[in-house]
């Protein structure tokens, strides 16, 4: 046989040529198990790094950024006049949003000044009637000591006739030592001083009746200052209420932040407590929900860290702030009542507020939106 027919493939006893299977390599004899293995070690050293992290960390996804958010609504029903800002537009606390139609407010702050005015000088006019009043009580109080005083003098008078009287009158009947006519002289002054003395009673009656008169005129022009003071005040809050609502006119941001949910023109017809647009503060931080298994590795002043899509690359930093009283479900509009009887335990979870410091603040800049999602890392040992 030679060379040639020694190196073509064997042939069977029917004269069919058969190839012989090549021999198997060194990579396809210890590729499959190395390849397994390199998997079972990757797979160790993430469940060693897993627990590793479970033992120091308590993590949750369900985690979102907060803050405050304005809804802002005008206060008086009116057309709008101005629209001072736009959609998704940066504002300062202060800074005007929307300005309304202010003719009828100022009609209505004139209208009420006008009334104060009003008010005021009727208040000037009593009160200068009760100063009329007390001139008068004092004018009338002269009046009756003056009344008392002639009475005295009558009476002092009157009693100084009858004696007289008295003295002639025995004179006259123990000798007629006096004449007839001093005796009628001495009867006639006693008459008169009698009718002055009644004279000046009923002087002292009228003093005094005077006197009440005026003390009631000036009871009454006291009271009616009382009533006008009172008119001054309701006519001085109807100045401010006009006011007010003047003020209402111009709508102001009630803190800094970004426009939102834009939803009026110039023109609309505008109703008080219609939304007009929100305000989302410039203030953030993380409400992180937990489940309620997690609670008890969880106290305010921990160190969180926090990864959030929209800060790529970033870790940001925190501190828990404060746990909620109770469970998101118990907030709910209707929160459940497992008293029926169908009761299937459910792992609550519970809101934690996280603040940022102030490094992840000025990394993450503005990029941070109410309402991005979050992943948070409470670290508990």
């Amino acid at each position: 046989m030679n060379a040639s027919s020694a190196e073509s493939p064997s042939t069977s006893n029917t004269g069919v040529a058969v190839e012989q299977p090549p021999a198997r390599s060194a990579l396809q004899a210890y590729g499959k198990p190395a390849l397994l293995i390199i998997v079972v070690l990757a797979l160790a050293v993430w469940l060693g790094r897993l627990m590793i992290h479970n033992y120091h960390f308590v993590e949750t996804d369900d985690a979102y950024i907060v803050g405050h958010l304005h809804q802002i609504s005008p206060q008086l029903q009116n057309q709008v006049k101005e629209v001072l800002v736009a959609e998704n537009q940066a504002v300062k606390a202060g800074d005007v949003l929307v300005r309304l139609n202010p003719l009828e407010a100022q009609l209505a702050v004139q209208k009420s000044h006008a009334g104060l005015e009003q008010a005021r000088a009727q208040e000037t006019q009593t009160r200068a009637a009760a100063v009329q009043a007390d001139t008068q009580i004092a004018e009338a109080k002269a009046r009756v000591l003056q009344a008392k005083a002639q009475l005295t003098q009558t009476v002092a008078q009157l009693e100084l006739t009858r004696l007289t009287l008295n003295r002639n009158e025995q004179l006259f009947t123990k000798g007629g030592v006096i004449a007839q006519s001093d005796l009628d002289t001495a009867r006639n002054t006693f008459a008169a001083a009698e009718a002055a003395r009644a004279a000046n009673e009923a002087n002292v009656t009228a003093a005094e009746s005077s006197l009440g008169s005026a003390e009631a005129a000036q009871k009454s022009a006291h009271a009616q200052i009382a009533a006008a003071s009172a008119s001054v005040a309701v006519a001085e809050s109807e100045v401010h209420d006009a006011e007010r609502k003047l003020s209402y006119t111009i709508i102001t941001a009630p803190s800094a932040g970004r426009v939102g949910n834009k939803a009026v023109e110039v023109g609309n017809y505008v109703l008080p407590g219609q939304i007009l647009f929100s305000i989302a503060g410039t203030d953030v931080w993380i409400v992180a929900n937990f489940k309620e298994t997690q609670l008890a590795r969880l106290n305010p002043g921990q160190d969180v860290e926090i990864t959030i899509d929209a800060v790529p690359g970033q870790q940001l930093h925190g501190k828990i702030e404060s746990v909620s009283p109770a469970s998101g479900a118990q907030f709910a509009l209707l929160p459940p009542d497992n008293a029926t009887g169908n009761f299937n335990k459910v792992v609550q979870r519970v809101p934690v507020k996280i603040s940022l410091d102030a490094e992840s603040l000025r990394l993450a800049g503005d990029r941070l939106r109410l309402g991005l999602s979050a992943v948070v890392n409470v670290r508990v040992r």
